[in-house]
């Protein structure tokens, strides 16, 4: 009876810790611009939509659709993700 709240209250907490250390790194490595950070706000959508899905038991053919073009486009944009620069 609790598993599913307390569920969805971790998955909460680890988005909102995963969205801050997101942005921190994108400043501390001087990347601007929305292309390089459109993968991974795919990726944060496709959570947030996923849980409202469970949330209101919305979960069918529109969820399933939202999601899968939501990673053909995180996909498509990681063409714009930043070369890392190795350190050897």
């Amino acid at each position: 009876m609790f598993m599913p709240t307390i569920l969805s209250v971790i998955l909460i907490l680890v988005l909102m810790v995963s969205v801050s250390v997101f942005v921190k790194r994108r400043k501390k490595a001087g990347v601007t611009g929305i292309k390089s950070a459109l993968t991974s706000i795919c990726l944060y959508l496709m959570a947030i939509i996923n849980l409202f899905a469970y949330w209101f038991d919305f979960s069918g053919v529109v969820t399933w659709t939202i999601t899968t073009v939501l990673i053909i486009l995180g996909v498509y944009f990681t063409k714009y993700l930043p070369v890392s620069r190795s350190k050897s």
